[in-house]
């Protein structure tokens, strides 16, 4: 099976388009999805299941409703796309990603561009308010962003057309690389709402949430701003999940150049935040790569060192059972020859097999013939039925020492050994490259 890396014209266009680290991570997705030759085929033929790594990362936005969200989002992209100041009835979850093309997807057309989302299919009536906005923009990091703005959280009677609860916790448990939460100070920073969802989501995922109070210009005087975060900071210490060490929520708002304000204005940190998050997960997924070719290497090394111990645990199997049964077959042919040197003269022994054969016959039966005088004549049928009795014993005992182990066929362990060195030769050296070309972005060529 010969393996062949990505069309390097494909490759040199895409080079030509694409960012250092978008590149870099389209790449590692490539390496793994390849069709036949890419990591998961090839772990899959050896029973490892690998995941894809994803060619963006997850920022997932959580808050009360009007907390800023929305606003934020497109702030960020430069670019209205997302609907701000909406009635919470008709808010659902947006994906806001960039692509070549300004597009607006439904549910449905939603699972086709992001099919991990796949299990929100089993959450009845979801995917009716999922939509996807595919915008052109490339600012700031935004090509290596997908957003997912949550519908607006509120108290109360309010009647949510899906478990709004039961979705946002899925995707923050398992799709969302970074966690935003966005507190307003005018609204409903204390929706009981945004802190239950908070809460649950920081007993195993608090290392990838990060705290907001945004809309922070609207707070009023310096004064009320620190009595509104007070009043936040102390709601939330009194869940366990939230009173923690080195607490810190940044006071963000979305600049307006008609507008000024002495505030100060920490949304930089979010977009620090959100580039800390990319190089974290592009060295997350160089070290994934690394560690999938370990252990596909080390899995086909198993498979032919298990190969290699069955082959000569067959080989001796088979010596174990040929001896066996050679001796189980021995055995009537002696004891027939017993019989019939002592039923036959030796003149109508050598008329039936010549003299040379019957001499042999006596020779070959002779420790059997000497066996057979010290038994007594009235247990010679006994005799006869143990000697049986044992050539069926030997030739069940060769039959059970026989048996072999299941053994990889010639054609197979050459696919593993091609596929290993393929792993190692081609996938390993690309993970050096890239991580080679990452690291050149932040540091002198002569100290790599």
């Amino acid at each position: 099976m010969a393996f062949k890396g990505k069309s390097k014209n494909a490759a040199q266009l895409d080079n030509l388009t694409l960012s250092v680290n978008e590149k870099i991570l389209r790449e590692c997705h490539s390496l793994y999805t390849e069709d036949k030759i890419g990591l998961i085929s090839i772990a899959a033929d050896i029973d490892i299941h690998l995941l894809a790594p994803r060619k963006k990362i997850t920022v997932l936005l959580i808050g009360n409703h009007s907390a800023g969200k929305s606003t934020f989002i497109n702030w960020y992209i430069e670019e209205h796309v997302q609907r701000t100041g909406v009635a919470i009835e008709t808010q659902g979850f947006t994906i806001v990603t960039s692509g070549r093309k300004r597009e607006s997807l439904t549910g449905n057309a939603t699972l086709h561009l992001y099919p991990h989302l796949e299990p929100l299919q089993n959450r009845p009536g979801v995917l009716d308010y999922v939509t996807t906005e595919i915008t052109t923009s490339k600012q700031k990091k935004f090509n290596l962003v997908t957003f997912i703005d949550t519908p607006g959280l509120v108290d109360g009677d309010m009647k949510y057309p899906f478990d709004v609860n039961d979705s946002i916790l899925w995707l923050g448990e398992h799709i969302a690389d970074r966690i935003f939460v966005f507190f307003d100070p005018i609204g409903q920073a204390l929706c009981k709402r945004t802190l239950n969802i908070v809460e649950h989501l920081s007993e195993h995922h608090a290392e990838i949430m990060k705290f907001y109070l945004s809309k922070a210009d609207e707070a009023g005087h310096e004064s009320d701003r620190q009595r509104v975060m007070m009043q936040i900071v102390q709601e939330l210490c009194k869940r366990p999940n939230l009173n923690r060490t080195g607490f810190d929520m940044p006071t963000i708002y979305v600049p307006n150049m008609g507008k000024t304000s002495k505030c100060v204005n920490q949304i930089e940190e979010v977009c620090k935040e959100i580039e800390k998050t990319i190089n974290t997960t592009i060295q997350n997924t160089l070290n994934k790569l690394e560690k999938d070719c370990t252990d596909i290497s080390q899995k086909i090394d198993k498979l032919i060192e298990e190969d290699n111990a069955a082959c000569s645990y067959n080989l001796r199997a088979k010596g174990k059972g040929f001896l066996y049964a050679f001796v189980g077959s021995i055995l009537p042919l002696l004891l027939l020859g017993n019989l019939l040197s002592l039923a036959l003269s030796k003149e109508s022994l050598e008329a039936a097999i010549g003299r040379p054969g019957a001499e042999a016959l006596t020779k070959y039966t002779a420790p059997v013939a000497t066996l057979w005088t010290l038994i007594p004549p009235n247990y010679h049928y006994h005799a006869a039925s143990v000697f049986i009795l044992l050539t069926l014993i030997l030739l069940f005992a060769a039959h059970l020492a026989s048996r072999s182990m299941p053994t990889l066929s010639r054609k197979r362990k050459r696919s593993l050994i091609e596929r290993k060195n393929y792993v190692q030769d081609h996938v390993k050296i690309q993970k050096a490259a890239l991580y080679k070309e990452y690291l050149q972005q932040s540091v002198a060529a002569h100290d790599i």
